[in-house]
């Protein structure tokens, strides 16, 4: 009997887990001010980064993410990447339902194994685990555990609990363990107070933690991501990269280690040093080598990229680039610095975190924060800066993807963070001219001429150099702010100066453009640049406002009217000076035609949260006065 007792015991203990109380990580645990506006809780994670064995380092993460609809779906993809230095050691993973309940755990078949490389990668050792349960009935809940091994001590890991907007944590911690002979560096925001200290088995322990961080709404014009949230960055003092001994700990000692990896790589072959005096001897002037000898770099060499071990850091040398015709950023960079040195001019490799819309990086902590590599010829009291992978760009140019932001120039035993090129309203200049004809029935034909500048011409240049005609056409179809348009025609011609001008010319039919009723036309003057932001009105605006780039927009237009109209209501004119920029719009009509001025204008500028209101009303009066329509009356 006592034997059956304890069985029926076990019984309904078993019973009551599976069917009884919800279990932990049920949705009804998340408290209510977490889950408001929330796409996803990180209900917890655990990560510790072991500096025990300083050469060899490892990692342990364990995290629980319950996705409360489909904009969470993303999040709940485990995506580790791996390669000669980072080794994924195991992976496991649990799938709850919305009451905590299991419902399955993860299989070792499920996980995918993916190129970690793009379309542009010829060879690279980087690749990625993946997997997903692939689940829609929300919510529900994920959990994965995993630990990574290191055969570097150069890559340390970030902690940024919330990882997104709309993204709550109930809790969130890490913990960094080293050797009381290592020097461990931190740079934390957002976080208040000092790490917890403590030691374990010899070892120093410092770790961060935070609980019940509410989702953050996104802001129009908020600040970079890492400014809004508690976001700590680790980096090493001294490491070690295969047979490479380096330091972190200035700026200065990483640019050291960077020259020993491009230390005797910019010896070029005889027939290139030959090309060079070819094209360069004869030409005086400094720039003009450099123009010349970049296009040569672009008509001669492509960017692909080939990264294998320390040659994701590494640049393959000069004698390579020459003989194969290719290479990445760094090796491109490093070539052209090649070409360069043989005709005199000396320039520095330089480090950079390229993109467009892409976080600068953070200037006061040392640490591996880049992705490209750039080249900086320093010219007078000027700086050049060369894009060395782009086959299209004019020389000098570097525009959004690497403009307006910091690099680290790699100079020996002096190497220091410098600003790129900035580029502002002056330099993106968008200058627009349009010449039409509105018939009695609405119908409007007319010739569009845009300048654009710096900036500006960036996304059609890229366009325009990469896409067929036919493609070219199906996006014009597709993108002008038009309710019914046919492009009849169009060309593009480019100016490349170190601020480059490309030029449109458009050729539309827009069907009913204006309004008919009765004996009246209602015409709207300003055709295809009008403010597409409409901003609400929030009283609890969190974060500062910042514009990274200015800009300033001259439209000019004139629209010939059909005989026998006369003007019964035409717009005021319009001036508006702020803080946050400049608005002026114009509008006369003559006998036979409408004429219409528009300028707007724009700095890189930051301002407080407590001027959201007074932005908002800007940009509703401009908002407006893009859309305010002449109205002709037939006589």
């Amino acid at each position: 009997m006592k034997g059956l007792a304890i069985i029926i015991f076990i019984f309904f203990q078993l019973w009551s887990v599976a069917y009884g109380a919800d279990g932990e990580f049920a949705v009804s645990n998340i408290p209510a001010d977490i889950l408001e506006h929330a796409n996803v809780i990180k209900r917890m994670e655990e990560i510790r980064f072991d500096l025990d064995n300083v050469s060899k380092p490892k990692m342990y993460k364990k995290y629980v993410l319950t996705i409360l609809n489909d904009n969470g779906d993303n999040d709940a993809v485990f995506s580790e990447s791996y390669s000669k230095f980072r080794e994924i050691a195991s992976i496991d993973g649990v799938l709850y339902d919305d009451k905590g309940k299991k419902i399955r755990s993860l299989k070792k078949d499920e996980i995918k194994d993916l190129s970690g490389v793009g379309q542009e990668d010829l060879i690279d050792d980087h690749r990625v685990k993946q997997h997903s349960f692939y689940c829609k009935t929300y919510p529900y809940t994920v959990e994965y555990e995993f630990e990574i091994k290191y055969n570097t001590s150069a890559f340390f890991p970030y902690w940024i609990p919330q990882e997104g907007y709309y993204f709550g944590v109930q809790q969130s911690s890490i913990s960094i363990i080293f050797p009381k002979s290592y020097t461990i560096r931190y740079k934390a925001l957002n976080y208040s107070g000092e790490p917890e200290k403590s030691e374990s088995h010899g070892n120093n322990v410092y770790s961060w933690r935070v609980k019940n961080l509410k989702p953050i709404e996104k802001e129009y014009a908020a600040p970079s991501w890492y400014n809004l949230t508690t976001f700590v960055l680790f980096g090493p003092s001294d490491f070690q990269m295969d047979n490479y001994q380096g330091s972190m700990s200035t700026w200065k000692a990483w640019g050291n280690f960077i020259i020993a990896l491009t230390q005797n790589r910019d010896v070029l072959p005889d027939n290139i040093k030959k090309d060079v005096h070819q094209l360069t001897d004869g030409l005086k002037d400094t720039r003009q080598k450099i123009k010349v000898l970049y296009e040569y770099l672009q008509k001669n060499t492509r960017y692909i990229s080939v990264q294998i071990g320390i040659g994701g850091w590494q640049p393959f040398d000069a004698n390579y680039v020459a003989s194969k015709k290719y290479g990445d950023c760094k090796a491109l960079s490093n070539y052209m610095r090649a070409l360069l040195k043989e005709a005199g001019i000396p320039s520095y490799y330089a480090l950079i975190e390229a993109g467009e819309g892409e976080d600068d990086i953070i200037i006061d902590f040392p640490s591996p924060q880049f992705n490209h590599a750039t080249l900086c010829v320093p010219v007078g009291k000027d700086s050049i800066w060369l894009e060395c992978t782009s086959q299209t760009k004019a020389p000098g140019y570097i525009g959004a993807f690497t403009g307006n932001r910091h690099a680290l120039l790699i100079c020996e035993n002096d190497s220091k963070i410098v600003s790129t090129t900035k580029y502002g309203m002056n330099e993106n200049l968008m200058v627009r001219k349009i010449d039409g004809a509105v018939d009695s029935a609405g119908k409007l034909n007319f010739y569009c001429s845009t300048k654009m500048k710096g900036m500006q011409q960036d996304d059609i240049h890229e366009r325009i150099n990469y896409y067929s005609k036919e493609k070219m056409m199906e996006y014009l179809k597709q993108t002008i702010d038009l309710p019914t348009y046919d492009v009849v025609k169009f060309d593009y011609k480019e100016d490349k100066e170190i601020v480059p001008t490309l030029s449109e010319t458009l050729e539309i039919t827009a069907t009913d453009y204006a309004q008919v009723s009765g004996k009246r036309l209602f015409i709207i003057p300003n055709i295809v640049n009008r403010i597409g932001t409409k901003l609400k009105m929030d009283d609890t605006r969190k974060y500062p406002i910042e514009f990274s780039a200015g800009y300033r927009d001259i439209d000019s237009i004139e629209i010939k009217i059909p005989a026998g109209y006369e003007p019964e209501s035409i717009p005021e004119d319009l001036k508006l000076e702020s803080k946050f920029g400049k608005y002026v719009r114009t509008t006369k009509v003559l006998p036979d035609k409408i004429v219409y001025y528009r300028l707007h204008e724009r700095d890189a500028s930051r301002f407080p949260a407590t001027d959201y209101a007074d932005l908002v009303k800007f940009y509703e009066q401009m908002y407006k006065a893009d859309r305010s329509k002449v109205v002709l009356v037939k006589k």
